[in-house]
């Protein structure tokens, strides 16, 4: 069964590491389905039916974004309040329809690794930090595994820093 990779992204055409993971996704369509929010929604009116379809058909789910203001782009946010209803991913009559799914975050990050640590600049680590997902894909039932987060791009852009992400990136889909 293929992966479903939402990719929240608000500027793709000026994203590094975003964008290139994007482009590998797409070299592997019997894999992978990649489902951009910000092309989808221009204008962040979300077809709420037709997100949950698509959420229904796959049994795996990637959410890949930016972490930036130690959050995700805000149609991420939106999307959940709006997709994520109750009577449909929750709530006693609800069926629960995420239930049992996999989940995880593909996170890409400006800073470095060393730095989300207790004592060091963020005080936190990223799992800490992105711990208000866990517990919302915990709520409405669905099997949260273990993020991806490739660090550092802040400081470094150079397609070789860039493409050093890409089988990390992979191998951690082949693993999910």
């Amino acid at each position: 069964m293929k992966t479903l990779v939402i990719v929240i992204h608000p500027d793709l055409n000026h994203s590094v590491v975003n964008k290139r993971w994007m482009e590998e996704l797409n070299k592997f369509p019997e894999q992978y389905v990649v489902h951009s929010l910000y092309e989808r929604y221009p204008d962040e009116k979300i077809d709420v039916e037709a997100e949950q379809k698509m959420l229904e058909q796959y049994d795996k789910i990637i959410f890949q974004f930016p972490y930036y203001w130690f959050n995700s782009p805000p149609l991420f946010k939106k999307w959940l309040d709006e997709v994520l209803t109750h009577g449909w991913a929750y709530g006693s009559k609800s069926g629960f329809k995420v239930s049992g799914k996999k989940i995880a975050l593909a996170i890409s990050l400006g800073g470095d690794e060393h730095e989300f640590a207790p004592g060091e600049r963020y005080k936190y680590t990223l799992e800490e930090l992105t711990r208000p997902f866990e517990l919302t894909f915990e709520y409405v039932k669905a099997d949260y595994q273990p993020l991806f987060a490739y660090f550092g791009i802040e400081h470094n852009t150079s397609v070789e820093w860039v493409e050093r992400s890409v089988p990390l990136y992979m191998d951690f889909l082949k693993r999910f």
